[in-house]
């Protein structure tokens, strides 16, 4: 599966070439390989690289949800260029269950562009996925760009409104059944909670 971020998270179309984003389902997990412009702007975290680093998504990030519309329990997985990631799962709307996993991720920057492969354990995503969103984050100040796969509705925009990547309103649906058949099923997590318990909000 390929996705392209085009837009802004409120539809403008973006001025660079697109982010890139690529899942490709495996036996234990998902591959989730980012390709995107490198703008170094602003500096990497001083985080080790391949390890997790609380609050990424103020440094330039590439994020991927993945969400169960119906629990709203969902996977929030963060890449930095720099070699950095985050993975959240939260139950309910903002409400983190888990974060800071362990991830396998490696990335590669060159001048211009850089490039991140992550192997997401099953584990990870909450049962039943049936919807997604991918977003791209960079720049500083009054130059910060939050930039979305599925933005909001040019309709639904309201004066002074910021961006808020946990609308999950504006996710479109998705299925791993499409590359592996109807007929598969996603193995199980004992990671997530039962129901949505009171947590820190992101």
């Amino acid at each position: 599966m390929d996705f392209k971020i085009e837009h802004t998270w409120d539809g403008v179309p973006v001025t660079h070439e697109p982010v890139c984003v690529r899942l490709s389902p495996q036996d234990e997990g998902v591959t989730l390989e980012v390709c995107a412009p490198f703008f170094n702007d602003p500096p990497g975290p001083a985080g080790e690289p391949g390890q997790p680093f609380s609050q990424l998504w103020d440094y330039e990030v590439v994020e991927a949800f993945f969400l169960n519309e119906r629990t709203e329990q969902y996977l929030e997985v963060e890449l930095c260029p720099h070699g950095q990631h985050l993975v959240l799962l939260l139950s309910g709307r903002r409400q983190v269950w888990k974060q800071g996993l362990a991830l396998a991720f490696s990335a590669a920057r060159g001048e211009r562009r850089w490039e991140g492969r992550a192997h997401v354990p099953w584990s990870y995503f909450p049962a039943g996925v049936s919807s997604f969103n991918a977003y791209a984050i960079h720049g500083c100040g009054g130059e910060r760009r939050y930039e979305a796969l599925y933005p909001v509705p040019p309709p639904e925009l309201r004066p002074g409104q910021q961006p808020d990547f946990h609308r999950l309103e504006y996710f479109q649906p998705f299925s791993f059944n499409t590359l592996l058949g109807e007929g598969w099923s996603q193995p199980g997590s004992d990671l997530w909670p039962p129901g949505k318990p009171e947590s820190p909000r992101v």
